[in-house]
């Protein structure tokens, strides 16, 4: 459960093109640009998720070891490019009503295929549409209500999320076409991710039985996915209804935004649901990216997006350069000391991914076993990550405080009220 903290003072933004703030650009040219900066990151995610939907079109049509594992890379590929746009979540009420369709986690898997039900079990208390297994199935009960499922669409994966008012019902985005190329990760020693056999998808030696209906959904859960992304992209272009929302506010309430989006994903969303609650609780389900093992990089190009967007700059996939005023221009002109320490905070947390990062890559420790009750090494490679990232929302909270804006951040019981977390029910 999440809780709110605010940062910064309650008081109007005041002084920008004073005197104190002599070298600082114009608010509404960092607004404007951090606009054109969301323009390109949602495109870039867009289209390296248009070669990921090459990549899966490529293995539908021929099965193979090697055809599953060109997609389940251009998946990881794909990923970089999203994760450094979920600095804008949150202060946007157009992106944060958007991303359940496209990020939402985590989920229970057997609503869309066959699980190991020694692992996952045979029902849930809290889902009634734990084990429904869309792909085997040709309606579904949601309450009172039957739902067709015999066709595969874009808009029944929507209707389907948070079916029966459940968060863990999840058809379509990220984590659902990465069960569909992945499976089951079940955790097990000597195992680096799932283990979906690519015959699940090879229509002449079928495993797992319906694996016609499978390819149907990964199909268009992937072509979904792309859609969703292009749909942000467009919001955030010059007539777009993300850019316009923004571009409506007072520049107060625009620049709050802007640092309520990275104070949230840094200290509530990123360091506690996504990390502390993972490690308090030894669940390997906790594990953001947990069916392909990759938790270790959506944490890393987290930071990557807090950073780009707090200095204003970005990296397009072609090496291209995105670069304008920012607030840390802002908060530079407004308090030099400051802007220090965000900086060294911001290094600091960059370092610490980066070291979790490194050892999970390599195989040393892999992120699900870092979560394991004993696992002090790899526990320590999180807890420090923790420990960066609410220094570094910290730091942003004291900068918020220098522009005299107020900011109302999310939290998480993980770090605000770790007593009142129980242990996850199986």
């Amino acid at each position: 459960m999440r809780a709110k903290f605010l940062m910064g003072a309650a008081v109007g933004l005041v002084g920008l093109a004073g005197s104190a703030f002599a070298d600082a650009p114009k608010p509404r040219a960092v607004i404007v640009h951090y606009a054109d900066l969301a323009n390109a990151m949602y495109d870039s995610s867009y289209l390296a998720a248009k070669e990921m939907q090459a990549a899966v079109d490529a293995f539908l049509a021929a099965p193979s070891a090697a055809t599953q594992k060109k997609a389940q890379d251009a998946w990881k590929a794909a990923r970089v490019y999203y994760q450094q746009t979920e600095a804008y979540r949150f202060g946007n009420k157009a992106v944060d009503a958007w991303e359940g369709n496209v990020n939402a986690w985590p989920l229970d898997e057997g609503l869309i295929d066959y699980v190991d039900r020694a692992s996952y079990g045979e029902s849930s208390d809290e889902n009634p549409l734990y084990t429904a297994n869309i792909v085997a199935s040709k309606s579904v009960r949601v309450g009172k209500k039957t739902i067709d499922v015999s066709k595969i669409t874009g808009k029944l994966l929507h209707e389907l999320n948070s079916a029966g008012g459940v968060e863990a019902n999840v058809a379509s985005g990220w984590h659902a076409v990465e069960f569909l190329l992945w499976g089951q990760n079940l955790h097990k020693e000597g195992t680096v991710a799932g283990e979906r056999p690519y015959t699940d998808y090879d229509l002449k030696n079928c495993t797992h039985d319906n694996c016609g209906r499978r390819a149907e959904f990964l199909k268009v859960a992937t072509a979904q996915l792309v859609d969703d992304l292009k749909e942000m992209t467009e919001s955030w272009a010059p007539k777009g209804e993300a850019r316009g929302e923004l571009l409506k506010k007072s520049d107060k309430q625009a620049l709050a935004a802007i640092f309520t989006g990275l104070g949230s994903l840094s200290y509530g969303e990123l360091a506690g649901e996504r990390m502390k609650l993972g490690l308090m609780l030894h669940d390997t389900e906790e594990a953001h990216d947990c069916f392909s093992n990759n938790t270790q990089n959506a944490h890393y190009y987290d930071e990557i997006g807090i950073r780009d967007v707090y200095y204003g700059r970005f990296t397009k996939p072609d090496g291209a350069e995105v670069t304008g005023p920012s607030v840390a221009d802002l908060v530079r002109a407004a308090d030099p000391k400051i802007a220090d320490e965000i900086d060294a905070k911001s290094n600091a947390a960059l370092a610490a991914l980066k070291a979790l990062k490194d050892t999970a890559d390599s195989g040393e420790i892999l992120y699900d076993r870092m979560l394991a009750e004993g696992n002090a090494k790899g526990a320590k490679l999180i807890q420090d990550g923790v420990d960066a990232l609410v220094a570094q929302a910290h730091a942003i909270e004291r900068g918020v405080a220098a522009l005299k804006l107020q900011v109302k951040v999310e939290g998480s019981q993980s770090l605000d009220n770790p007593s009142a977390v129980g242990k996850k029910k199986s």
